[in-house]
Formats: C-alpha cells, sequence, structure tokens
C-alpha cells in the first residue's frame, strides 16, 4: 500500500489529511515535529511526504533541505500557510516537488499526491478494478462490465474508490463515513445510505450489497 508521511504539528490538520489519504486507500504516518519527520523520513519508507512549513522545532525548509543534503528523493508536498509567491520558490528551491497554501481543498491534494506518485513511477496506476467495475483514478468515472461509463461526483467517486480497494469485505457505516466525509459517527446520520443509494444507480443494485446490521459489501 503506498504509504504518505505527514509532517505536520497541528492536530486538527493532521487528522483531517490522514482521514483524507485513508479514504482514498493510502497509508499514513505522521510526525509532529522535524526531529520526528527527520527520523521517519530516513528510517521509515514512504513512497511521499506532506510537509507544513511551521514546525515548533525547525522551519520545514530547512529540515527539507537537511533531508534533500542526505540524499532523500521522496516527493514532498509542502502545505503551509505562506502563500506568497516568494514562499513558493522558497519552497520549490528548497527541493518541494509542489506546494499548496492553506487553506485548501482535500481533493486538491489527492490529485496532487496522485499526479506526484505517477511522476515518480511507470508503474502508478491510473485505474482501479474490482468485481464488475473499472474506476478511472484520474478521469473520476467508472466503468460497468457491460461497457457503460458513468462520471461519478467527488463523493461518488471516493465511496467507489473505498469500495474497489475493499472488494468482498463488509464496511460498516462508521467506517464509511470516516473514510469518505472525515465524520465521526453519527448515528442519526444517513449520509452513507444516501451515497450508496446514488452509486448503485449507476453501478447497479447487486454490485454493492446491503448487510443488514452490519454495513455494505462490494461484491468481489
Amino acid at each position: 500500500m503506498t504509504s504518505v508521511l505527514i509532517i505536520e504539528d497541528e492536530d486538527r490538520i493532521a487528522s483531517f489529511v490522514e482521514k483524507g489519504l485513508k479514504a482514498a486507500g493510502y497509508a499514513t504516518v505522521r510526525a509532529k515535529t522535524a526531529g520526528e519527520g527527520f527520523e521517519f523520513a530516513l528510517n521509515t519508507h514512504n513512497d511521499l511526504a506532506v510537509l507544513d512549513l511551521g514546525l515548533p522545532d525547525e522551519d520545514g525548509l530547512q529540515l527539507l533541505s537537511r533531508l534533500r543534503g542526505r540524499g532523500w528523493t521522496t516527493p514532498v508536498i509542502i502545505l503551509t500557510a505562506r502563500g506568497t509567491p516568494t514562499d513558493t520558490v522558497a519552497g520549490l528551491e528548497s527541493g518541494a516537488d509542489d506546494y499548496m497554501a492553506k487553506p485548501f481543498s482535500i481533493d486538491e491534494l489527492l490529485a496532487r499526491i496522485r499526479l506526484r506518485l505517477r511522476s515518480g513511477s511507470a508503474e502508478e496506476p491510473t485505474t482501479l478494478s474490482a468485481g464488475r467495475l473499472v474506476l478511472d483514478l484520474h478521469a473520476r468515472t467508472v466503468k460497468t462490465d457491460d461497457g457503460k461509463e458513468h462520471e461519478l461526483s467527488s463523493r461518488e467517486f471516493a465511496l467507489a474508490e473505498t469500495f474497489m480497494r475493499h472488494p468482498g469485505q463488509v464496511l460498516s457505516r462508521e467506517q464509511l463515513l470516516e473514510r469518505v466525509w472525515g465524520y465521526s459517527f453519527d448515528p442519526g446520520s444517513n449520509l452513507v445510505d444516501v451515497y450508496v443509494r446514488y452509486l448503485r444507480a449507476k453501478v447497479g443494485a447487486d454490485t454493492i450489497r446491503t448487510v443488514r446490521g452490519v454495513g455494505y459489501r462490494l461484491e468481489a
């Protein structure tokens, strides 16, 4: 599984990014300080890093320069409140591969992550297949085995991708709500059921099975 190192000291932002990445099928590792980030970067395998600049013990640009000086080549996306053109240039010159200013959209961050991973590896898949479905990760469309192709909204896409990365596995409403929307479970919410209904209308009612009292399962 593709792993993303998140170097971010703000718990709220780190949690938001982690939930979005996990919903898209990525594994995550989180460092709260530059010191932790330095150790994780050099001693654990990660396919990409998301780096904040305002770390409590060292500026993120200094950390990145130190890592690049040690021969660390992992792609880095800077995610920071510093959004001036001068800041962007400084970040890219320090060895970053991309630069995003806060506030940000999780969908845009995911798109940039996929772009950087695709640029770094010719083997990065552009489609995801499970059961009778093929999901185009770039076009955000799903094709069924009868040849029909359907466009998906951002939430439909995230829900379909979550199911297709766990074919045959029963996913509870709580798991789906957290992975797709980043929400803590609310027993009164029907968001999951509504979007499963939307998705079934496009991919077929029998493709996603209801497991009574538990959740839903994509037929593998």
